[in-house]
């Protein structure tokens, strides 16, 4: 068994996948470029607050930004916020720019942008220069997720 939790996580979902090792990388872009795919798949998983200890995981596109709006409506709520690092790492186990829902040390509800539908991504692996490349459907699904549009273009 692998001593990385979200490789060990998407094996125990039975999700197929590949483990992407690649040097450091300081962008989505560059990170996308290392893994060898599109930005748009490289997809980054970022933690939303909702309420004290009550947090979500979107799915975002590399090209894109969460659309606060869109992502308010869905979850009925008026108010949403992301966390400092320090807050994220504890809700999650994974320090920023490696977080990944396989393996996180709690399975907060996730929500992919819809542009993921149908189609192979790349997520965090939970470590540094480490990329995971699932398909996207079986995965949201495996992790009881959902698909909506919570997204707009990058600025």
């Amino acid at each position: 068994m692998s001593s990385n939790p979200a490789e060990a996580a998407v094996t125990a979902l039975g999700i197929p996948y590949q483990l992407l090792r690649h040097g450091p990388v300081s962008s989505v872009a560059e990170a996308a470029e290392a893994q060898g795919v599109e930005v748009r798949d490289l997809v980054k998983t970022l933690v939303v607050r909702r309420a004290d200890d009550d947090y979500v995981f979107v799915l975002v596109p590399g090209d894109r930004s969460i659309s606060w709006p869109k992502l308010r409506a869905l979850l009925g709520v008026n108010r949403l916020s992301m966390p400092d690092a320090a807050t994220a790492k504890a809700a999650t186990g994974y320090e920023r720019g490696t977080i990944t829902p396989f393996g996180a040390s709690t399975a907060w509800p996730v929500i992919a942008d819809s542009r993921t539908e149908g189609r192979t991504i790349n997520l965090g692996a939970g470590e540094r220069g480490v990329g995971l490349q699932v398909p996207a459907d079986e995965a949201v699904v495996k992790l009881g997720g959902a698909f909506a549009d919570v997204t707009d273009e990058a600025a």
